[in-house]
């Protein structure tokens, strides 16, 4: 493809990423007819419609779809280009992007402390979201680097790691279920003051399966988007789940007591590592991928 056609893709693409022509104009600071004639002078180019416009905003036809994957391809290698002549000169520059769910946070610390004392040139961003949220941008090209639990199947991710984690009952010591000696069934819980994360969450999903599974539905107290508040309404009384891995400083420190659940469904959950397929990985997030898999906890022992 040309240059003029690389830009016009380029506002292509701006106007699918922010959901409407005007914000993809607002975005490039430039007039919203420009981005439409850009737009329509493509379609015409290729022979193909390449948005549908709803009230809402825009999204991509199958057509654009293919010539989404076709930019993010070229952006991806470009970045490999990039990345691959500032190696040669010691890692001096660039940048490495990491999505990941909020229950990563505390074991990622080592590796990203590791990665920054070698490479204090490289910027690091890490996006803290639900497990949608970090598929879709790793999917999107936004994330480099994806940490995800229980992920849904997806065509368009690579694995490069996984470790089975179960999902208990987190309970302080002193709570009357932390006294129980066999796994605990489902049913039943949330009469002890249950706390979920929020249904964009791997482990809510894991929840929400089970009680389609079991026939049952459980009414949580507390639903909220952060694990931090989870393990400290538990630390009170309360009681949430999570995997061991969440929580392995406060069973370290004795304030919580992780308990197995009945059901199979909770023992089979992995923690992943992944990234587009097809994506070729710079230097910098090939690096720091090599250090999360050696560093992190939650991808010691089965993979």
């Amino acid at each position: 493809m040309s240059l003029v056609q690389d830009r016009r893709i380029l506002y292509f693409f701006e106007a699918v990423r922010l959901g409407s022509v005007r914000a993809a104009a607002d975005f490039l600071d430039v007039a919203a007819s420009a981005v439409s004639r850009q737009i329509a002078q493509l379609e015409h180019e290729l022979g193909s419609p390449l948005l549908e416009r709803h009230r809402r905003g825009v999204k991509p036809t199958e057509a654009g779809e293919r010539v989404l994957l076709y930019y993010r391809q070229r952006l991806s290698q470009q970045e490999v280009l990039l990345d691959s002549l500032q190696a040669l000169r010691g890692l001096q520059s660039g940048s490495v992007v990491l999505a990941i769910g909020e229950g990563f946070i505390d074991g990622l610390v080592a590796p990203l402390s590791r990665f920054s004392e070698q490479y204090p040139r490289i910027d690091l961003q890490v996006n803290v979201c639900g497990t949608n949220e970090v598929i879709r941008q790793v999917v999107e090209d936004e994330a480099h680097l994806g940490l995800v639990f229980n992920p849904p199947t997806d065509p368009k991710i690579r694995s490069h790691a996984h470790t089975r984690q179960p999902v208990c009952v987190a309970v302080s010591p002193e709570h009357p279920l932390a006294q129980q000696t066999e796994p605990l069934p489902l049913k039943g819980l949330d009469s002890y003051r249950l706390a979920l994360p929020g249904v964009s969450y791997g482990i809510r999903q894991i929840v929400t399966q089970a009680e389609h599974r079991l026939g049952l539905t459980l009414t949580p107290t507390l639903t909220c988007s952060t694990f931090a508040m989870l393990k400290r309404f538990s630390m009170r009384g309360g009681v949430t789940l999570m995997p061991i891995f969440i929580m392995e400083d406060e069973i370290r420190n004795g304030q919580l007591v992780a308990l197995p659940l009945e059901s199979e469904i909770f023992s089979t959950p992995e923690t992943h590592l992944i990234s587009r397929l097809g994506r070729q990985l710079s230097v910098g997030a090939s690096r720091l991928l090599s250090m999360v898999l050696q560093d992190m906890t939650a991808f010691k022992g089965e993979g």
